[in-house]
């Protein structure tokens, strides 16, 4: 049983492909396959499952155990309208503001894995973030 009170759960065309994206953009890991196996093909292949089915679902976790679990799930139909939530991914904080060296390095890494960037938001009232999309359109912040 997790200790935490939810989980978040993302629609996916490709699950394994878009939890390695949210892997590396929150520094997260793909879960490990339950005991006594050791490997996900390993219990797909108990479990009976079609290999065409493998694809189906996917999960990532906090190595540090700190945040929460998020599973992605296949879906057939894409994308067609603005997240209601959306993940903030936070980089860099210090009592002057964020850094934004550190905000652009990581806006920059996640558009080499596939991230689109849509809006740099600088406003001396409100803040600086960058506004992005992760690989299947889904909407996110880097702050």
């Amino acid at each position: 049983m997790s200790r935490h009170p939810f989980h978040l759960t993302l629609d996916a065309s490709d699950p394994t492909a878009l939890g390695e994206f949210w892997a590396l953009a929150l520094g997260y890991r793909r879960e490990d396959p339950p005991a006594p196996h050791s490997t996900w093909e390993e219990a797909l292949t108990a479990w009976g499952l079609p290999e065409e089915r493998w694809n189906d679902a996917n999960a990532i976790v906090d190595p540090t155990g700190a945040g929460p679990r998020i599973f992605i799930q296949k879906v057939p139909e894409p994308k067609t309208a603005k997240n209601r939530l959306h993940l903030d991914v936070v980089v860099s904080e210090s009592a002057e503001g964020k850094d934004r060296g550190a905000l652009r390095a990581k806006a920059d890494e996640l558009v080499a894995a596939g991230a689109t960037e849509t809006l740099v938001f600088d406003d001396p009232m409100l803040g600086h973030w960058i506004v992005m999309a992760d690989p299947e359109g889904n909407e996110f912040c880097v702050i």
